[in-house]
């Protein structure tokens, strides 16, 4: 199952486990358990020392495997195998299981061992989904650090009885006692503030207690990262704060046309950046969400950033690098049926659609390329495109039509998402050239349409153009003295990451300039 090249990596990794733990898998007699079998048998001829293999477990999913540390109450169990982009978190439970310590910040660490409640965990996750390996890591190093958490990872593919019982469209979903706890992307840290009911308020006074930054970064995309890093290498003091570091490109799957790097993904780009910036004297402040900017002027001369949980930061110069989010289609069951068919990212939740029928929303870049990936999972892809023509490049568009199972719509208006009161069964929209409305009877729709800039909060603070982005100068400098702007959240032409990156850190040195001249 894994290649010699592979086997070689993990043994290396391996060697880092210093605390003796067990691996006891329940089978059957499908070919995914002797697969499993085949997995940890080779694991545990890695590591013989350390690890030692039972195949007499008897839990009612099968297959599957716990990891138990000796001397442990810990319960953590994947159901099915976590291959493809799990893979880094099966060696990751590993090493955690077996001793070695995790990269994150030791009093989020004690935080999770603090907990107090009995919490079950049920993570449901697809092999292509690049945003699951985040929930799943989040979920499996909570069960390992407190006794009282449980965590099963469960390959969707595997068991889809389960997924069709539950009627499960996207992924991750995650249960807590039974009960949906959330979908979709969500880091360590947010799933311990869901949990930890005062560590909002606590966070709050800690942030508030800071030192004025001389500049402060709001948002770590692309822009933020580059701004940040600038900054931090002039010598003044850097904050960068953000919902989440690395922004949307988390969600981008093959990354092609960042110069000097031929293909990567979305994860392992921001990965980088992180580590980048980590590189510096910089403060990265996650998961935090700013909710108002105060200009200078009413506030003693320092510029004002106030957060969600009520924590203020403050700085002599602010660079916004807010980003963007997917554009929704604002029409009736579109709300009601988020997960539930409803979906934006194809790559992650479209293996949940084998064999169905879909929509794919827009006919620009986006909308195509998800459209030709769909097309080899599901039986059938129907797109609509607003305008009279599709505006995705040529070579998409020649790729798309040699699909024998797509359907392209043009001059249509997506009305309203329909539903059984559970699940997606189709969408109406109007033809905007005879005015006539229209049914399309399916089980999933994907939303491709565009962006919108996270700047909602700026509203009436500096100046904003019809579509809601930020004006700046070429210098990246707003309307408002010592704020300064970059990135997609902005009036730059073009969204791409490598026009971000390069607008931060124009933000970046604009920045410093206002301060050596003020």
């Amino acid at each position: 199952m894994l290649d010699t090249q592979l086997k070689t990596q993990l043994a290396a990794y391996l060697e880092r486990v210093t605390q003796p733990f067990e691996l006891v898998a329940s089978l059957d007699e499908s070919e995914t358990s002797a697969q499993m079998r085949e997995l940890l048998t080779t694991i545990q001829s890695l590591r013989s020392d350390k690890i030692t293999l039972r195949l007499d477990g008897n839990d009612a999913r099968k297959p599957s495997f716990s990891l138990q540390r000796q001397g442990s109450d810990s319960s953590l169990r994947f159901a099915g195998l976590p291959l493809g982009h799990e893979f880094t978190s099966l060696v990751l439970a590993l090493l955690w299981t077996g001793g070695h310590p995790p990269k994150e910040e030791q009093d989020l660490l004690d935080q999770i061992q603090a907990i107090e409640g009995d919490f079950n965990f049920e993570v449901y996750m697809s092999l292509s989904c690049h945003n699951c390996p985040d929930v799943v890591q989040a979920l499996s190093l909570m069960a390992i650090l407190n006794p009282r958490i449980k965590t099963t990872v469960i390959e969707g593919g595997a068991f889809q009885k389960e997924v069709e019982t539950r009627e499960i469209m996207a992924v991750p979903m995650v249960y807590l006692n039974g009960e949906v706890f959330g979908a979709g992307r969500m880091l360590l840290g947010e799933i311990v503030a869901k949990l930890d009911t005062g560590a909002a308020t606590r966070a709050a006074a800690k942030l508030s207690a800071k030192e004025a930054f001389e500049v402060l970064v709001v948002g770590a995309g692309p822009a933020g990262a580059a701004a940040s890093i600038y900054t931090a290498r002039k010598g003044i003091r850097t904050g960068i704060v953000a919902e989440r570091l690395g922004g949307q490109v988390n969600d981008t799957l093959d990354i092609e046309n960042y110069i000097s790097i031929s293909k990567t993904e979305g994860p392992k780009l921001v990965a980088a950046m992180e580590a980048h910036i980590r590189d510096y004297d910089v403060d990265v402040m996650n998961l935090q969400r700013a909710t108002k900017l105060i200009p200078a002027a009413e506030k003693g001369g320092l510029i004002t950033v106030e957060l969600d949980n009520g924590a203020q930061l403050q700085a002599k110069s602010v660079v916004l690098s807010t980003g963007a989010r997917w554009r929704n289609m604002n029409v009736p069951g579109e709300d009601q049926y988020r997960t539930k068919g409803v979906a934006y990212c194809p790559s992650c939740d479209g293996p949940l659609f084998k064999g169905k029928r879909v929509a794919v929303i827009g006919g620009g870049n986006s909308g195509i390329e998800a459209a030709i990936d769909l097309a080899g999972v599901v039986s059938h892809v129907t797109v609509l495109e607003f305008a009279d023509t599709l505006k995705a490049d040529a070579v998409l568009q020649k790729k798309l039509a040699s699909l024998p199972n797509v359907t392209i719509i043009k001059s249509a208006q997506t009305t309203e998402v329909l539903g059984d009161g559970s699940k997606v069964t189709g969408l109406t929209y109007k033809d905007r050239t005879t005015g006539e409305t229209k049914q399309v009877e399916l089980e999933g729709i994907f939303v491709q349409i565009g962006l919108l800039p996270n700047t909602d909060w700026l509203k009436g603070t500096l100046e904003l153009n019809p579509m809601g982005e930020i004006v700046i100068d070429a210098k990246g400098q707003t309307s408002v003295p010592g704020v300064f702007a970059a990135g997609d959240c902005t009036n730059v032409p073009y969204k791409q990451i490598i026009i971000a990156a390069g607008a931060g850190a124009t933000a970046a040195l604009s920045a410093f300039d206002h301060l050596i001249r003020n």
